[in-house]
């Protein structure tokens, strides 16, 4: 899934009223915009992260020349690993309270959550853990939908007056159709505020999409901007590898998704952290492995890789084959330790002992020998 689309412009599509503005690259862009505004701007910068106003990513100006003295400070300010290319700029509102909505897939009730808190502005995670009841919550069947009485009834239990309410309960019903039809997995508006005058109206959003679902949206495809994303994601989506990157030193190289997972909890289990969850799919052939390789490599972090392989379908031996050859295309600085179990197991050990890696048959004793070359490099 990806989030990094301006999603203002998807909900704007479903009349959800937002605080519409224009984006500036440069402090010089963000002036001419504020100028034509004519009034108090905001001046956010956009990342694909949260914890933007707490890291100083959103800033009030006055004056066309402070916004201009805003964008110099936030453009090119690193947030959460994230680095700010470009900013929103947007009249200043008279903000009298804020809240959360949200509408989620719930996957335990095989229903549709609609959630709102009147703890708005800040991460529903934390409110979710420290006061969670603090959240509303309905349910809509996916057959049926979301209904207006239950909007209605969420937005009285958040205190809302009457008129706020039916405004509410617009909104939750927009923001349903929204996440609805663009096979959504997420479509929250944080905060959603209630202005001076008593207008309800969405000051931020964020937006996640089925990947497997694209196909059927083009028009937000063309939404993606992909210099907010994670390169090296990038290149392996490209190749056919699912690859997320990850914090920590120990590179995972692993066939299946299931195992993938697994090995990454094994890592941690054995006091190591994962730098990536990396799925080289069910073939593991060599130029799959030797991609695989290039996005670990590419991470300055990685001090050792381990790579966990099972030979179900595809033959050990051949995934073997696929190891060495591999290694022979790209330069590998760091130790690797192999696991490899399963269908021609014994013959693929044999091939990787030629080309001098040993490889083991338990996955807890190679994570447990790869966590321990980290520590001995060190």
């Amino acid at each position: 899934m990806f989030t990094n689309i301006r999603q203002p412009e998807v909900l704007a599509s479903y009349r959800i009223p937002v605080n519409a503005g224009r984006v500036a690259e440069t402090p010089a862009e963000a002036k001419a915009i504020a100028e034509e505004l004519g009034s108090a701007v905001a001046v956010k910068s956009q990342v694909h992260t949260g914890g933007r106003g707490k890291a100083g990513g959103i800033k009030l100006a006055k004056s066309p020349a402070e916004a201009e003295a805003a964008a110099e400070k936030i453009l090119g300010m690193d947030i959460n690993g994230h680095t700010v290319h470009k900013v929103l700029i947007v009249p200043a509102v008279d903000i009298q309270r804020e809240i959360y909505l949200g509408v989620i897939l719930d996957r335990a009730q095989r229903q549709v959550s609609l959630m709102a808190s009147a703890e708005g502005g800040v991460d529903i995670e934390t409110v979710a853990r420290e006061t969670p009841e603090k959240i509303v919550r309905v349910l809509a069947d996916p057959y049926l939908g979301l209904h207006a009485w239950q909007a209605r009834e969420v937005g009285f239990a958040l205190g809302l007056d009457a008129k706020q309410v039916g405004q509410f309960a617009d909104i939750a019903l927009k923001l349903y159709k929204a996440f609805m039809e663009t096979d959504a997995t997420l479509a929250e508006i944080n905060p959603l505020i209630v202005t001076g005058d008593g207008t309800v109206m969405a000051l931020d959003s964020k937006m996640s999409f089925d990947d497997n679902a694209l196909f059927r949206h083009a028009d937000i495809q063309d939404m993606r901007d992909l210099a907010e994303e994670e390169p090296t994601e990038i290149d392996a989506k490209a190749s056919g590898i699912s690859f997320v990157k990850l914090t920590g030193n120990i590179g995972c190289i692993v066939n299946g998704a299931g195992l993938a997972m697994a090995t990454m909890d094994a890592v941690k289990l054995s006091g190591g952290d994962p730098a990536n969850f990396l799925d080289v799919g069910g073939g593991a052939s060599a130029d799959q492995v030797a991609n695989a390789f290039t996005l670990v490599t590419a991470d300055p972090a990685v001090k050792a890789i381990l790579i966990n392989i099972f030979g179900g379908i595809t033959r050990g031996d051949v995934v073997a084959q696929g190891i060495r050859e591999a290694l022979g295309r790209v330069q590998v600085t760091v130790p690797i330790v192999v696991r490899l179990s399963g269908t021609n197991a014994t013959e693929g050990q044999a091939i990787l002992a030629e080309a001098g890696i040993t490889a083991v048959d338990s996955m807890d004793e190679a994570a447990r020998k790869v966590v321990e070359s980290v520590g001995q490099a060190a």
